[in-house]
């Protein structure tokens, strides 16, 4: 059985970039998010992936962490925020698919509507995205995924507006010639990131 130190004295330790606190921090939490995560997500896969993306927020932002703060909490708003922004997407990529569907005549049966998984084509993009360049890459989803303004993404990352519209416009450049020969669905779901 571990025994473990107080999150007082593990944050403090992760402030300095503790790879061993960290561990530490998994261990002790990653249990415990999958539990509040998959009653929500209701996929171990999607659970596991969004367990992920909390500890690696975390280690992230290890530096600005609070000491006086409660740990735990801090964690779970994160998971929080996470599961309602999956369920934000999601919504927003289904409603937007059967208005195209629909706007363009396309008949949405239920044929349709099961060639369409919704959870697929997200994957799909999102392999497409996973190739750019990094710091393109972080600059498209904060615009795309986060609702960011390229002025509010220029001021974090410390360059221009222009600069920051030229790596979004490269990015969908790139994804829409990796679309090329995709299906009509995987089309129609890029077109989210064009808005």
């Amino acid at each position: 059985m571990i025994i473990f130190p107080e999150d007082i004295e593990l944050v403090s330790k992760l402030q300095k970039g503790d790879v061993e606190a960290f561990d530490l921090v998994y261990a002790k939490y990653a249990g415990k998010l999958y539990g509040f995560a998959f009653k929500y997500l209701k996929s171990s896969v999607e659970t596991e992936e969004l367990v992920q993306s909390v500890f690696l927020k975390v280690w992230e932002n290890y530096k600005t962490l609070r000491k006086e703060s409660s740990f735990k909490s801090y964690l779970f708003t994160i998971a929080y925020n996470e599961i309602c922004n999956f369920f934000k997407r999601r919504t927003y990529l289904q409603n937007f698919i059967a208005e195209q569907v629909q706007g363009n005549n396309f008949p949405m049966s239920n044929e349709t509507e099961e060639v369409v998984n919704y959870d697929l084509l997200l994957e799909q993009v999102d392999q497409i995205i996973a190739k750019l360049p990094e710091r393109q890459r972080v600059i498209f989803l904060k615009s795309r995924q986060e609702g960011i303004s390229s002025k509010e993404i220029a001021a974090e990352l410390g360059i221009s507006s222009g600069t920051v519209d030229n790596y979004i416009s490269e990015a969908l450049k790139f994804i829409r010639n990796n679309l090329q020969d995709k299906n009509f669905s995987l089309l129609l779901l890029f077109s989210l990131f064009l808005s």
